[in-house]
């Protein structure tokens, strides 16, 4: 093994004992060895840590650049090595950080598509009529009541435990990024959709505490989720939706109706409000389109 390799190992224990999320252990686990991979040549090792420069870092950022990679995904790579580095000086293996030296393209801004509340009633709706014979209807119906009527995160979804609901006052315990706890109500169509569920629930092992289960009677991915909501999406609507729209939905459709940024923010398990404004940027955009519509000076 490299010496390169072997500080990413040390790197990536590091990060497992902090209790980061699996979502950003494989993130940071595939990026890093992308990095290792491109520094790599035939028949020789890659630089060891303290060998790297700013001009190493920028040739790196350069073949990201010809792989037509949006500047997201080039942002979130760019992160994995500049927190590798820094753990690296922490650790006095290396004297700088030269990723901090190197400047990431910036994110052009935009406002997310959301879906109307009436077509995301359709989609849940054309969810709980079961209209294309699927083999888990009930699943498939809490899945969306959970992801829209809360807010979840996919993999704070997949996570949730039979042990994380209260059925009597209707409380959810979700673990979010970074594993922080918080408590999120679920309404009535989720309370019954649960409840039709649990009838039918069967664990492959009577033990198996998870909610959400697949075929098997394991655990259901955050992957097949995803394929999920795009196929009820594609056949409902005949548009590309994902999971995390439905929570865009959610946020920006309480805050429609009044609901205050600084309770949608509690209950989006955001850590900092600024996260959370940027749904106000999508209720401003319908508003202007209100406006122009309808005021005769518009």
């Amino acid at each position: 093994m490299t010496e390169l390799l072997e500080r990413i190992e040390e790197w990536m224990g590091e990060l497992a004992l902090r209790n980061s999320s699996e979502h950003t252990l494989r993130n940071y686990r595939i990026d890093l060895e992308a990095f290792h991979e491109y520094f790599t040549l035939k028949d020789a090792e890659p630089p060891a840590p303290r060998e790297f420069d700013a001009l190493a870092i920028r040739e790196w950022l350069g073949d990201l650049h010809r792989q037509n990679l949006s500047p997201v995904t080039i942002r979130r790579k760019m992160a994995a090595v500049r927190s590798f580095f820094k753990f690296l000086v922490k650790r006095q293996l290396v004297d700088i950080n030269p990723a901090k030296l190197v400047r990431t393209p910036k994110i052009p801004k935009t406002i997310p598509r959301v879906l109307t509340p009436e077509k995301t009633n359709v989609l849940v709706d054309g969810v709980a009529e079961d209209r294309f014979d699927k083999p888990y209807p009930e699943r498939d119906l809490l899945v969306f009541e959970l992801l829209y009527g809360c807010g979840l995160r996919v993999s704070e979804l997949a996570g949730l435990n039979l042990d994380d609901i209260d059925r009597a006052e209707r409380w959810l315990r979700v673990r979010g990024k970074g594993k922080k706890e918080r408590q999120v109500p679920f309404g009535t169509r989720a309370s019954a959709a649960l409840e039709r569920y649990l009838a039918v629930r069967q664990p492959s092992d009577p033990a198996d505490r998870a909610l959400i289960l697949n075929r098997s009677g394991r655990r259901l991915t955050t992957t097949y989720i995803n394929v999920m909501v795009r196929w009820y999406a594609r056949m409902l609507l005949d548009v590309h939706e994902h999971p995390h729209g439905l929570r865009h939905a959610f946020a920006t459709h309480l805050l429609s109706d009044g609901a205050d940024l600084r309770a949608i923010q509690e209950l989006l398990g955001h850590s900092r409000l600024s996260t959370t404004q940027k749904y106000t940027q999508v209720s401003l955009t319908d508003l202007m389109a209100v406006y122009d519509r309808t005021h005769p000076k518009a």
